[in-house]
C-alpha cells in the first residue's frame, strides 16, 4: 500500500510539474506577467507568431480604425524576412516583443540554446526597428526555471496571458470571439495569433475578424485596449515602444 501511495504521489507531482510548465497563469517556476487584477478597465490584445503578410497589416488597419493598441510577439526569422512589417507595427504605436528566433519549445532546450534563440530574435528586432524589446513570450507558453532565468539575465520580462481565443487552428471568427469573451473579466492579457510558427503566410483572416468584434464589443463597455508596456507601467514611468 505504501508503495502504491508513493507511486501515486510521484505521478501526481509529475503531472502537476508538467502542467505548471505550460499553464499560462502558473507561477511555480517564476513570476510572469499575466495581466492586472480582475475588474480593471484595461485589456491587452497580444498577437503571436508574426510578422505575417498580409494579416499583420490587416490587424494594424483594424487597430487604427478603432484607436486601439496591441502587442505583437514576433518570431526573429520572420522579422528578418519582413522587417518592414515590424517597422509598421512600431510606427503605428504598438509594441513588439521577443518570441524567439525559430519558435522552439524551450523546456527541452539547454541554457545555451535558450540564450541563442532569445539573442538572435533580439538582434533581428534591433536591426528592424532600431531598438531591442524588453518583453518575452515563450513559444507554446513552455518554460522552466532556466528559461525565465536566462530571459531575465538578458533583461527580458516574461509575459504570458490570462485569456486565449484558441485561434491557432483558424476556427471561425465567432468561435474565437465566443471563447475569448467567456474568459474576459477586465485586466486581461488576450492571446491571439497574427501568424503561424511553421511558415510565413498562415491564414489568420478569422482572427482579424474576431479581433475587430472583440474591440468593438468591449470598447462599447468602456474598456481600453492597451499595450503590455502600458498595462505594466507605473504612474510617471516612461513608456518604451518595444
Amino acid at each position: 500500500m505504501l508503495a502504491l501511495a508513493l507511486t501515486g504521489a510521484v505521478s501526481a507531482a509529475a503531472v502537476a510539474t508538467g502542467y505548471q510548465s505550460m499553464a499560462p497563469t502558473g507561477q511555480w517556476y517564476g513570476q510572469t506577467f499575466t495581466g492586472l487584477p480582475r475588474g480593471s478597465r484595461q485589456i491587452a490584445l497580444t498577437f503571436d507568431d508574426g510578422p505575417n503578410d498580409p494579416y499583420t497589416l490587416r490587424l494594424l488597419d483594424v487597430l487604427a480604425k478603432h484607436d486601439a493598441h496591441a502587442t505583437f510577439f514576433l518570431i526573429g526569422r520572420y522579422v528578418q524576412q519582413r522587417p518592414e512589417i515590424a517597422r509598421e507595427i512600431v510606427a503605428a504605436g504598438h509594441v513588439v516583443g521577443n518570441h524567439t528566433y525559430t519558435h522552439p519549445l524551450l523546456t527541452f532546450k539547454s541554457e545555451a540554446e535558450i540564450r541563442e534563440e532569445l539573442g538572435k530574435c533580439r538582434s533581428a528586432l534591433e536591426d528592424a526597428v532600431g531598438e531591442a524589446s524588453n518583453l518575452f513570450r515563450p513559444p507554446f507558453g513552455g518554460r522552466r526555471p532556466a528559461v525565465l532565468r536566462v530571459a531575465r539575465e538578458l533583461g527580458l520580462e516574461p509575459v504570458m496571458w490570462s485569456v486565449t481565443g484558441y485561434d491557432w487552428n483558424a476556427p471561425p471568427a465567432e468561435v474565437i470571439e465566443r471563447k475569448a469573451a467567456k474568459q474576459i473579466r477586465g485586466g486581461d492579457v488576450i492571446l491571439l495569433h497574427d501568424g503561424g510558427h511553421k511558415q510565413m503566410g498562415a491564414d489568420r483572416s478569422q482572427t482579424v475578424i474576431a479581433s475587430e468584434r472583440l474591440i468593438t464589443r468591449y470598447q462599447a463597455e468602456e474598456y481600453g485596449f492597451v499595450t503590455i508596456t502600458q498595462m505594466m507601467a507605473k504612474p510617471g514611468q516612461p513608456l518604451s515602444i518595444c
